[in-house]
């Protein structure tokens, strides 16, 4: 259960990015699913893109479509998760405590009701898969290089996203006094993923209301999944 809802997961997302390649006409790959030996069992998934993005309306539509894809589907799975999770005493799961985003209080308290006092959820593996795809999809929308959340904000302001970047490495770097693993994340930034975006080919295309609507929720979105510290020892 815990497998298929991950995969579920990883390849909604990465469908949402393969689609709408496909309907601007960019070249890109089936996504490449990444197998992990520890942790979560995954690094996640890719897709290549092997031709250019036009122009800034293309870049948004493909940029988002993946995070509200693997969204939708992570919500799905945290929801029939959820329903089969339990409460019990607090530190009587053992093991890792996982951080709770906004989004997913949201959801226990829904689909759960209100915890009691002194508990925690144990979540069954299905949620566990649904809390991984939340964590995907807030790193995705961070505001950086080629994640998704770095076209989204390019799309949004152009050249001047990498002033919204350099905000969200220097919280990332601050993040690492809490959870070492941020400083990771910083570090694969630099090397790989960088602060700043590229520009697009045709800067002259504008997003209109109905763009900007989405992306002003997607970064609601980014603040409703925001957790500093995701995994630590009981």
């Amino acid at each position: 259960p815990y497998a298929a809802a991950l995969l579920f997961v990883l390849l909604a997302h990465e469908m949402g990015h393969y689609f709408m390649s496909r309907r601007h006409g960019t070249d890109a790959t089936l996504p490449y699913l990444l197998p992990a030996p520890v942790l979560f069992g995954t690094f996640g998934a890719i897709i290549r893109m092997r031709s250019p993005i036009i122009h800034r309306r293309a870049l948004f539509d493909i940029g988002v479509a993946g995070p509200i894809a693997g969204l939708i589907a992570s919500i799905i799975v945290c929801i029939i998760g959820l329903a089969h999770s339990e409460f019990v005493p607090e530190g009587a799961g053992g093991g890792l405590r996982l951080g709770e985003p906004m989004l997913l209080q949201m959801l226990v308290r829904v689909v759960m009701g209100p915890a009691p006092a002194d508990h925690d959820v144990l979540l069954h593996p299905v949620a566990l898969a649904g809390w991984f795809g939340l964590f995907v999809t807030f790193l995705n929308l961070m505001p950086l290089g080629q994640l998704d959340g770095g076209h989204l904000w390019y799309a949004l302001i152009g050249r001047r996203q990498r002033y919204v970047g350099w905000a969200a490495f220097g919280l990332l770097v601050g993040m690492g006094a809490i959870f070492p693993g941020w400083l990771v994340l910083a570090a694969l930034v630099i090397l790989l993923l960088r602060i700043g975006h590229p520009p697009v080919m045709d800067e002259s295309i504008t997003l209109g209301r109905g763009r900007i609507v989405v992306g002003a929720l997607l970064i609601a979105v980014f603040v409703l999944l925001f957790i500093p510290e995701p995994v630590s020892l009981r």
